[in-house]
């Protein structure tokens, strides 16, 4: 709507919208952090498992010592779960290079730290008495498990965009009966004060559409007694103003001096200027009694000879020639008392200040869609 401007603060659209994205990029970020810690907690459980069931496949017949395996070599390793399986309580001769492991390890699973590096053992002790353990480092199992939780990131982070321009744009959708209602409201004229319809709108909008209907109601019964007293006042002055024309006319055929004369002149010209005003106020309130002010198929000829038999008398006084040139009638949409008031006022001023013995002709014609009088 023209000269309308929406501040985004004052905006029911805009805090919404802002509430709800806030709300669910909090919620999702919630979801996100719980879900990450979750997957990270499962992903450690589950690589505890994998430790507790490659111990339990152990046997002495499927332990072999690697005297040429160093631990550097095995971190080196390119492969994702790098798992050392070495025995307790070795001599010297049969000691692997691995991890400098205590004898007296408990039996379970368990964190033990080497070198100031956390790994995560399992000690088992075999049918034939040999202990042994399965170790893996922290760090490559948290690299794991942090891979994890990622991945179960990655659906909040596409999420949290789509629903908040899904939000947007279903809160403008909700919105747009409000809009459409606002633009029919601006289309309206103004002697147009019938009832908002009710139908299609949002409940929450319902009590404000009809606060706007008993408003509308009392203006127009406010305008309703203003037309009707101007209707009154004129009509109770034209009788007042019209036995003073008649007396002032009367004072015309007595002798009296040229003051005197002159001074009726100016009365019978105040007097014929207050009938021109009152004739206006009457078709004002005539007009704006309308329930539509456009009536269509209105006659510009009609009007014409209306005018004609109301200002004759006045075009005889100045000796004028006055008439109807344009032999084809048009007809305009417009209110027939709007057109009649244009064309009688047109018609008195050039009647007033036409010279003597003039001319005033009347003419319409059609131009394409265009209409000119």
């Amino acid at each position: 709507m023209d000269g309308f401007q929406i501040t985004p603060g004052r905006s029911l659209q805009f805090r919404l919208s802002l509430w709800l994205a806030c709300c669910i990029l909090i919620i999702a970020l919630a979801a996100g952090a719980l879900s990450f810690a979750i997957a990270f907690e499962d992903a450690n459980t589950l690589q505890d498992d994998q430790l507790r069931q490659v111990a339990s496949l152990l046997s002495k017949s499927t332990l072999t010592i690697s005297k040429n395996t160093t631990l550097r070599n095995i971190l080196d390793s390119k492969s994702d779960s790098r798992l050392i399986i070495q025995q307790l309580e070795q001599d010297e001769d049969s000691r692997p290079m691995g991890l400098t492991l205590a004898s007296d390890l408990p039996e379970g699973i368990q964190t033990v730290s080497v070198n100031n590096e956390p790994w995560r053992i399992v000690v088992k002790t075999l049918r034939s008495g040999q202990r042994i353990a399965v170790a893996q480092q922290t760090s490559v199992r948290d690299e794991i498990a942090r891979d994890s939780g990622l991945s179960t990131l990655m659906p909040f982070l596409v999420l949290i965009p789509v629903l908040v321009i899904l939000l947007r744009v279903l809160i403008q959708r909700l919105f747009k009966p409000i809009t459409r209602m606002a633009s029919e409201l601006d289309r309206r004229h103004e002697q147009d004060l019938g009832d908002v319809e009710e139908t299609c709108i949002p409940l929450e909008i319902v009590p404000f559409v009809a606060a706007i209907n008993r408003l509308l109601a009392r203006v127009s019964r406010s305008l309703d007694l203003q037309r009707r007293f101007m209707a009154d006042a004129a009509h109770e002055l034209r009788s007042p103003l019209t036995a003073l024309t008649l007396q002032a006319e009367g004072l015309e055929a007595t002798e009296m001096s040229p003051q005197a004369r002159e001074r009726l002149q100016a009365l019978r010209n105040g007097l014929h200027r207050a009938q021109i005003l009152l004739n206006q106020l009457l078709a004002l309130a005539r007009a704006q009694g309308q329930a539509q002010p456009g009536t269509p198929g209105v006659s510009v000829h009609k009007v014409f000879r209306q005018t004609l038999e109301d200002l004759m008398p006045q075009a005889e006084a100045q000796k004028l020639d006055i008439g109807v040139v344009s032999r084809e009638d048009v007809e305009v949409a417009i209110s027939e008392t709007d057109l009649s008031t244009i064309i009688k006022n047109l018609v008195d001023n050039t009647i007033r200040y036409t010279p003597s013995g003039g001319r005033v002709d009347l003419d319409v014609q059609r131009d394409g869609e265009r209409v000119q009088i």
